[in-house]
């Protein structure tokens, strides 16, 4: 929302709203800053200053009361943006594929879905050129297909959906937890315990919007659990493997820093620094080198399980690690062998 003068452009509706026949009387500031998420109320103040805040079709200031029936626009100078989406030839590894639904070894560093800052070069718009006849795909929907998804430098599997049968079908089992998904994941240091469970609401890190937080006392955020056993301790740095028995944004991630041991070179979650080890030289040169073959949190969604839709089988898939990750595995053997 800017404070460009309107008097001379053409304004575009961005946004609208009708009061309810039961409203009571409430300021505009407070109505839109309920109804319009991660928008603060001093932008809205602002955008009503710029004369953005229509009712009934008359702007009015912050202070105005909005009564029963009202309808509330937002106006700006520009066109809102609508998510186009592109198809793109972008290559995808396709590990199974049949009439319901795809199965795909996402590469590190492709985001899943078009959002803010990525319209283009993801997954989705892959997905778009290589269903371009399957009428999902050109229904218009944000996310066509979808029912979980993996962080843009997580590496690993994803099942997408081809069919609207599909979709209800495989969102149903994410839902209800049924799903199978194990995750090998690189971390700092060495937990305590061989196996465990990791616990801990998780939501939105009120200091940091881009990252999560844990809320141990679980007054805030979702309830999370991750389960994990030691698969191999490599010195300072431990090849784990992880279950999830629920699909929280950046779960595998915020639960191991909340323990104090974050993913190494997570650049998010504090995995990016140095946080075992000695303090030599050699040593500090060849955790870079690491970091440099491994730029990304060293995450790896190995196996998926699911009931497919239409057969009711049990299908089951796994990957192997992806080269940077396997690398830098590799790389840590030698030199914690070498110490000895």
């Amino acid at each position: 929302m800017t404070g460009e003068n309107t008097e001379t452009n053409e304004l575009f509706e961005h946004f609208r709203f009708e009061a309810d026949k039961g409203q009571s009387p409430l300021r505009i500031d407070k109505f839109l800053s309920n109804k319009l998420e991660n928008t603060s109320r001093n932008r809205i103040q602002s955008a009503a200053d710029a004369g953005s805040i229509l009712v009934n079709g008359t702007a009015v200031k912050s202070n105005y009361r909005v009564k029963p029936l009202d309808t509330i626009s937002i106006v700006l100078p520009h066109p809102p943006r609508k998510l186009e989406l592109i198809p793109q030839d972008i290559p995808i590894q396709i590990v199974y594929e049949d009439d319901q639904l795809l199965v795909v070894n996402k590469v590190p560093g492709m985001v899943v879905h078009p959002g803010h800052g990525n319209y283009t070069g993801t997954l989705v718009n892959a997905l778009m050129h290589h269903l371009k006849d399957n009428p999902l795909f050109q229904s218009g929907e944000e996310r066509p297909g979808l029912v979980h998804r993996i962080d843009k430098n997580t590496s690993g599997l994803l099942v997408v959906a081809k069919t609207e049968t599909a979709m209800t079908h495989l969102a149903s089992q994410f839902f209800h937890k049924t799903t199978k998904r194990t995750y090998n994941a690189l971390v700092w240091g060495e937990p305590p315990e061989k196996e465990g469970t990791i616990t801990g609401h998780i939501g939105r890190n009120p200091k940091e919007r881009k990252q999560m937080t844990v809320f141990p006392d679980g007054d805030q955020g979702k309830n999370a659990v991750t389960h994990y056993r030691i698969l191999e301790n490599l010195g300072y740095v431990t090849l784990m493997e992880c279950r999830l028995e629920t699909g929280r944004t950046h779960q595998i991630r915020v639960h191991f820093q909340y323990i104090g041991h974050p993913l190494f070179n997570d650049n998010e979650y504090g995995g990016d620094r140095i946080l075992r080890g000695t303090t030599f030289t050699k040593y500090k040169q060849f955790v870079n080198n690491c970091f440099t073959i491994l730029p990304r949190q060293a995450l790896h969604a190995k196996s998926l399980g699911f009931v497919h839709p239409l057969t009711k089988q049990e299908m089951f898939f796994e990957t192997e690690l992806p080269r940077d990750m396997s690398e830098v595995i590799e790389k840590w053997r030698k030199y914690t062998g070498g110490r000895d």
